[in-house]
């Protein structure tokens, strides 16, 4: 059995990723950073993921879809996602049909305030 990849960087992912994906992901990568300026890119999981204090995003290339996980529970995402809902509520954009790219941006915000909201001002007792 061949070793699974292991990469140093979400450059590194890519660029091992089918020739076919491979804009998809980078336009992803893209519009996830756009929508979320002040998360740092990282590796989680063998995954290209986002961070911000501690991940909150990953998307993947597979045969047949992009994945995005973990899952979004904002109630006003929820039903709109329910189509590309996948086992345990992680997202599967088909790569038969167009990259939903605004929706994926409302899914990082969504999932950034979820998982790693911005740290706030440091409030405690006064001196």
């Amino acid at each position: 059995m061949a070793a699974r990849p292991r990469f140093e960087s979400v450059d590194a992912y890519i660029d091992a990723a089918d020739p076919q994906v491979r804009e998809l992901l980078q336009t992803i990568r893209r519009t996830v950073a756009k929508a979320v300026p002040d998360a740092t890119e990282c590796i989680g999981y063998q995954m290209p993921a986002l961070r911000r204090r501690k991940v909150f995003l990953y998307f993947a290339a597979f045969k047949k879809h992009i994945g995005i996980y973990p899952p979004v529970r904002d109630p006003e995402l929820v039903a709109e996602l329910a189509r590309y809902s996948g086992p345990k509520g992680n997202l599967q954009f088909p790569l038969s049909e167009p990259m939903p790219y605004p929706l994926i941006a409302r899914i990082a915000r969504s999932l950034a305030r979820q998982y790693a909201p911005p740290a706030g001002p440091n409030i405690g007792p006064s001196t």
